[in-house]
């Protein structure tokens, strides 16, 4: 019970830090203002975000995946040895992506730009390189290079 409630109080307190980086990243590019008439549906700006911000959820996963000391992974998806690699060039490609949806976004949240999707997609690229980087750093350290 202790376990379990420590889990959902960490999960809690991550997506309050990611809610938190989104919102400083579209301050950061002065798009934070809410558009005044909001647009529906799938825009293809959206749609580049969206896409993009999926890419960096997985390389976020496959870097999580390896940095795991199991021996055997669990997801026969990425072998463990391209695992690193593999979620340092998502991150990197989800991350310039988003950097340029909200470089080229003309208006907030709301407007079709797909902001919200380009400021998550940095935020997960990042985070994604970090842990692709960290994991190829403990894989090369145990290697004795």
């Amino acid at each position: 019970m202790k376990r379990t409630f420590a889990i959902v109080l960490a999960v809690a307190a991550a997506a309050a830090v990611f809610a938190g980086l989104v919102h400083a990243v579209l301050v950061a590019a002065h798009l934070s203002e809410p558009a005044a008439t909001t647009v529906y549906g799938l825009t293809p700006r959206r749609l580049w975000a969206t896409s993009v911000a999926v890419l960096a959820l997985i390389g976020v996963v496959v870097g999580a995946l390896a940095l795991t000391r199991d021996p055997v992974s669990r997801f026969g998806v990425v072998p463990r040895k391209h695992g690193p690699m593999v979620a340092m060039v998502a991150g990197s490609i989800a991350a310039l992506n988003g950097f340029l949806n909200l470089a080229l976004a003309s208006g907030g949240p709301g407007t079709g730009n797909g902001v919200v999707g380009g400021a998550a997609a940095l935020v997960l690229g990042a985070i994604a390189m970090s842990l692709g980087g960290l994991a190829l750093s403990r894989r090369e350290a145990g290697r004795g290079v």
